[in-house]
């Protein structure tokens, strides 16, 4: 059965070797377009009528150009890229192929620098034919959320950090965010994990916990405030009343889930609670 191929730029494209020369392979599409694929990707065994999948993204002077590798991100995709130089008009981000893609200013949220992390979509810019990267994404979330309610569990990225949380996608098209004083546990930019749905806003944006609604934490939490215990010869200078904020630093705890605790450890004769700290028992 005969199969259609045609160029499209920033995406995957199976193309047919249409003919070999010095600068690389001519990849053609059935409309008669073609593309180069520089020599640096051939390899021995590639022949003319061969049919390749390569990448198709523009050059340094703004010409198609194909190349075996697979980006960071391909058109209409997220992902974290590393910023690697900057200029007047925009930063270069690696993206994995032999020219970095560009942030024009105008698609910054703040300057970047080289060496920042930022979490961008791959677009393609009207005005200039190019692709490009940008950090502006709240128009590209959906704001109707549908098949999603409260108290259920869904798949997020995180991908940035904010005065009231974390900042996630969640599966893949909706913006949510995971408030500070909900947080005790590690969490980092680029982190991919299960979260709960806590609230689902009129405006779109949902809320979320990490912790599964209704949860018994008590258990967990009273094995890892022992095993700290242990971990520091046996004692370790906090009790009922210590700061909750220091109590969520060390422990990763919230001071309800730290006392709850504490009471179960004492109650099994595991510790004992005095006003200089905690203390295991014998």
């Amino acid at each position: 059965m005969k199969q259609d191929y045609f160029l499209e730029l920033g995406k995957i494209n199976t193309l047919v070797i249409d003919r070999l020369t010095t600068p690389g392979a001519y990849m053609m599409a059935q409309d008669g377009n073609d593309v180069l694929l520089p020599g640096p990707y051939l390899t021995n065994d590639m022949k003319e009528g061969d049919l390749l999948e390569v990448f198709i993204y523009n050059d340094s002077e703004d010409r198609l150009v194909s190349t075996t590798l697979t980006p960071v991100a391909k058109l209409d995709e997220f992902a974290f890229f590393e910023c690697v130089d900057v200029a007047p008009f925009g930063a270069f981000m690696n993206w994995g192929l032999s020219k970095d893609l560009l942030v024009p200013n105008m698609f910054q949220k703040t300057p970047f620098k080289v060496g920042d992390r930022r979490y961008l979509r791959v677009v393609y810019d009207e005005r200039t034919h190019r692709l490009v990267g940008t950090e502006k994404l709240g128009d590209f979330f959906e704001r109707r959320v549908k098949g999603l309610k409260p108290n259920q569990e869904v798949k997020i990225s995180v991908i940035s950090k904010t005065p009231l949380g974390f900042k996630c996608i969640v599966e893949g098209k909706y913006e949510g965010l995971i408030y500070h004083n909900d947080i005790f546990e590690e969490i980092k930019l680029g982190d991919e994990k299960t979260a709960f749905i806590k609230t689902i806003r009129s405006d779109g944006n949902i809320d979320l916990n990490l912790r599964k609604p209704g949860a018994k934490q008590s258990g967990g939490s009273s094995d890892k405030v022992i095993a700290l215990i242990k971990e520091n010869n046996g004692s370790m200078p906090y009790n009922y009343k210590s700061d909750a904020e220091l109590i969520k630093s060390v422990f990763g705890l919230s001071k309800k889930d730290f006392k709850r605790s504490l009471t179960t450890l004492v109650d099994a004769g595991k510790i004992e609670v005095k006003d200089t700290g905690i203390y295991l028992k014998d």
